[in-house]
């Protein structure tokens, strides 16, 4: 068999997998959206939930997944932005550095489940916050954190070095070099680790079940950071789980649906400007 035959052969089977996958997933998204989709309503979407009447909606539990997603994203983007920027620019590689690297990478191990455990010893029982949106938000901070702090030192080491040296030798100080010429051709990698670790947060169950709680306020909409913070992933698994309304597969499949398209209209607002500063940058 000649090279030719094998390098088309390989291309193909390539193709073969490519196409499967994609079918995987249309099949997924395509039975959800099916089931769940004439579940959807303005009452289903923003009502108050019931745990025992039939007709119950998702308001408050989609505005606690908003409202923690928030919360969370407003204390880790500033902190793993420090933190890779540190890393890639003035850390040097010593055994503390490693260090730093090796504690990041570990807790990007560590299993959700463990962090909920961990933020409700923590937060809920020492700190007493009981189960709430606070609790719920410091503890998505935890496994938020590895993730963003990655692909920020590595976005930022793509950057090419002409570019810091250019700034440098026009009389720019480093500070001003990072702020205004490296994180800006930085932005597109790690907004896209944003939209990653974010999409990741929303449909996060095991942690918000052990710190936020199973339950919601009683006021549609509340930003009382103490308040019980179930989320729409929360709420799926408890109907699933222990749920008591006679239409907990109809209100499951609505979520179901309702989750996927939060989930892929939010990557769609969040990888425009993406697309957009690819082509300033390129231009």
């Amino acid at each position: 068999m000649n090279t030719k035959v094998q390098n088309q052969l390989a291309r193909t089977c390539l193709w073969l997998v490519g196409f499967f996958i994609l079918g995987l997933l249309a099949a997924f998204l395509g039975y959800l959206l099916y089931k769940g989709l004439p579940v959807l309503s303005p009452h289903f979407i923003l009502g108050k939930s019931s745990d025992i009447m039939a007709g119950g909606g998702v308001g408050s539990q989609l505005f606690n997944s908003f409202y923690m997603l928030f919360l969370s994203m407003a204390i880790s983007i500033p902190i793993a932005l420090g933190a890779g920027i540190y890393l890639a620019e003035y850390a040097r590689e010593n055994k503390l550095t490693k260090c730093i690297r090796l504690s990041v990478e570990s807790l990007a191990t560590v299993p959700s489940i463990v962090l909920g455990l961990f933020g409700m010893i923590i937060f809920v029982n020492m700190m007493n916050m009981g189960f709430s949106i606070l609790g719920g938000s410091l503890t998505l901070v935890l496994l938020n954190l590895p993730m963003l702090v990655r692909v920020t030192e590595e976005s930022i080491r793509t950057v090419p070095k002409s570019y810091e040296e250019a700034s440098l030798a026009l009389g720019a100080t480093k500070l001003q070099t990072i702020f205004k010429v490296v994180l800006p051709s930085a932005m597109p990698g790690i907004i896209t680790g944003i939209t990653l670790t974010a999409g990741r947060a929303l449909g996060e169950t095991a942690i918000l079940i052990f710190t936020a709680g199973t339950t919601v306020s009683r006021h549609m909409f509340d930003t009382d950071v103490m308040a019980g913070g179930e989320t729409l992933a929360v709420h799926l698994w408890y109907l699933m789980s222990t749920g008591l309304v006679p239409d907990r597969d109809a209100i499951a499949n609505g979520i179901g649906a309702l989750l996927i398209l939060v989930i892929l209209v939010f990557n769609f607002v969040l990888l425009l400007p993406v697309k957009l500063l690819s082509h300033k940058t390129k231009a």
